[in-house]
């Protein structure tokens, strides 16, 4: 089956997948990790992508970033892989590859889906098991959206701005968001887009993309055309 194409607009949210090859491990302690977001921060910097949301996992990664220009995730990932395996492969005397084929990227509509989408990756090592309540698990961005880290290198999107007037109005709302569960369609939705590499909004959406880009965006159907008789 061919490829999706993924899909970057400037200044569009898209949501980015990372896993280790054969979903072994990519991170092995915490010094890991900490170069890790050393590499994220460097590289988004360099080529103007705003970091909102992320969480490290043992074996995935999961970011939420809106790029400045179209070509500006895919050079900043470039970035960040190349680095991070060569201090992987060097720190463990290992060589190969560490990350499982091509990263996934699905564009986000931000009106519908910005806010659920941030709380699905930071919610990642809940539905994990690996800790009860999301503040438990160092890894994420969870603590700084939510007002109990000091907000360095990550970049309020406007839809989250919108929270409130003030820092604390912000990271208040945005605590109570967690308060309520995500749909099990929201999770789906978001999982479907995900997985295939495909926009994450209404039809109305996947229309604005596919004009903007001059790309058709949306699941083909699978099979044989259908014979009219």
């Amino acid at each position: 089956m061919p490829r999706h194409p993924r899909i970057f607009v400037a200044d569009i949210p898209s949501h980015i997948i990372a896993r280790g090859n054969n979903r072994n491990a990519c991170f092995f302690c915490d010094e890991d990790y900490l170069f890790y977001l050393s590499c994220l921060n460097d590289a988004c910097i360099k080529y103007r992508v705003f970091v909102h949301s992320y969480v490290l996992m043992t074996n995935h990664v999961h970011l939420l970033l809106t790029p400045s220009t179209a070509d500006a995730i895919p050079k900043a990932m470039q970035s960040i892989g190349r680095r991070y395996v060569q201090y992987i492969n060097q720190t463990y005397n290992r060589s190969g590859t560490l990350w499982e084929g091509r990263y996934k990227a699905s564009i986000i509509d931000a009106e519908s889906y910005f806010l659920s989408c941030s709380r699905y990756i930071e919610l990642n090592p809940v539905r994990a098991n690996m800790v009860k309540k999301p503040v438990d698990y160092r890894w994420s961005s969870y603590a700084v959206n939510c007002g109990y880290k000091e907000r360095k290198n990550l970049v309020e999107h406007d839809i989250y701005s919108r929270l409130g007037l003030t820092y604390d109005d912000r990271t208040s709302a945005y605590r109570e968001l967690f308060k309520v569960d995500l749909t099990n369609n929201v999770i789906n939705n978001i999982q479907q887009a995900s997985k295939f590499s495909m926009p994450l909004g209404s039809l109305s959406f996947q229309k604005q993309i596919s004009e903007s880009t001059g790309r058709k965006v949306g699941h083909q159907k699978r099979g044989r055309p259908y014979k009219h008789v």
